[in-house]
């Protein structure tokens, strides 16, 4: 059987670059020998993501669709039939059998490109709410898998969310007793996590702050990933020391932070949401409150089947946070039947169904030791 050539698309965020990367991995795992390359932009998180994950990266433009008319919508069409080329002298290069695409700027002309020449494109949409070259490139896809099972696409398979196997696979009982003492954590109180992602968020550091007397005033710890460069202080500027209170700007490894809590804060990123899921974490989402929605969208589902609570940034304050976080702290019980149905939504092998997904359409027919992989 022939080697597959797998060209992935993706990049801009670690939203993108992350699922993209657990797709790579999970195609190398059942197909050691496949060809892999990545075609980005060169402005994105994946000119430093990609090749420290060792793939080699090819790029073509970002040429983002104008929203409404200005000078640079006269330029675009040159510039899209540009990249279009530039995209199918890469597929042709590679002697791609099959493009994975998960959705971004880069994407739209790979599809273009992808389908002029006649190679199956396979996409994911890691959000509940589709973006524009996902919509476009899923009406002739050979496979499209969504993290979330609402999402408006007809057809479309879900299959989760591609991460990293350090959180898939955790297996947060047995990782506990380590991720404490690595954190410096009693291993004897009950752990509230706040994380505003890597960037932090003021509106949440702000209301945990206020809150921080009433949370360890219920016996529990609080680790606060607050974000670069927005540590909380006391008035005379030294970070804030509190009994029961941890705060780091960042954590290099969120498996750590999932082992370790029984109870995390958050956005409700398409990533964030899919992996608490997965390791049957309880969780507050606080959606940003900018875009067009999507991050309330992504934890709906989640919501709806109890294993998590949502709340508006602009609600999310020191009244909310007694009348709904503290209950919680307090009683185990609460927490105990929230984590049994956030993971009864957690799937943990959303990497290899679209690996699989991907060789399929490739033409690849897994024998049966990859079969069994």
């Amino acid at each position: 059987m022939s080697t597959p050539s797998v060209v992935l698309a993706g990049g801009g965020t670690a939203g993108h670059v992350s699922p993209l990367l657990a797709v790579a991995r999970a195609v190398e795992r059942l197909v050691p020998d496949a060809r892999l390359s990545i075609i980005g932009t060169a402005a994105g998180l994946e000119t430093r993501l990609v090749p420290e994950a060792g793939y080699r990266l090819r790029t073509i433009e970002k040429v983002p669709m104008p929203r409404r008319p200005t000078r640079d919508m006269l330029h675009f069409p040159a510039r899209f039939g540009q990249a279009v080329r530039d995209a199918a002298e890469i597929l042709r290069s590679e002697e791609a059998d099959v493009v994975m695409g998960v959705g971004g700027y880069v994407c739209t002309p790979v599809y273009v490109a992808a389908r002029r020449l006649g190679i199956p494109v396979v996409l994911h949409e890691a959000n509940a709410r589709p973006g524009l070259a996902n919509k476009l490139g899923h009406r002739f896809a050979a496979f499209t898998g969504v993290a979330f099972e609402g999402t408006p696409l007809k057809g479309a398979e879900w299959v989760g969310m591609p991460m990293s196997r350090e959180i898939s696979q955790l297996d947060r009982r047995s990782a506990r007793s380590e991720a404490l003492q690595s954190l410096g954590l009693d291993p004897e109180k009950v752990t509230l996590v706040v994380t505003g992602g890597s960037s932090g968020a003021l509106s949440l550091n702000r209301s945990i702050e206020d809150s921080l007397n009433d949370v360890v005033g219920t016996g529990a710890q609080l680790l606060h990933l607050t974000g670069r460069d927005k540590a909380i202080t006391d008035d005379s500027g030294t970070l804030l020391e509190l009994p029961g209170y941890h705060q780091r700007e960042y954590l290099d490894g969120m498996q750590l932070a999932y082992a370790a809590a029984d109870l995390i804060i958050a956005r409700a990123g398409a990533a964030t949401v899919s992996e608490v899921a997965a390791v049957g974490l309880p969780a507050v989402f606080v959606p940003l409150p900018v875009g067009n929605g999507e991050q309330e969208l992504n934890a709906r589902e989640l919501v709806a089947a109890g294993g998590a609570l949502l709340v508006k940034d602009e609600h999310f304050n020191k009244s909310w946070i007694r009348r709904n976080i503290l209950p919680l702290l307090e009683d185990r019980s609460l927490l105990e039947t929230m984590e049994q149905q956030s993971a009864s939504r957690g799937i943990t092998d959303a990497d290899e169904r679209m690996a699989r997904a991907t060789l399929r359409a490739a033409g690849h027919e897994l024998d049966d030791a990859e079969a069994g992989q």
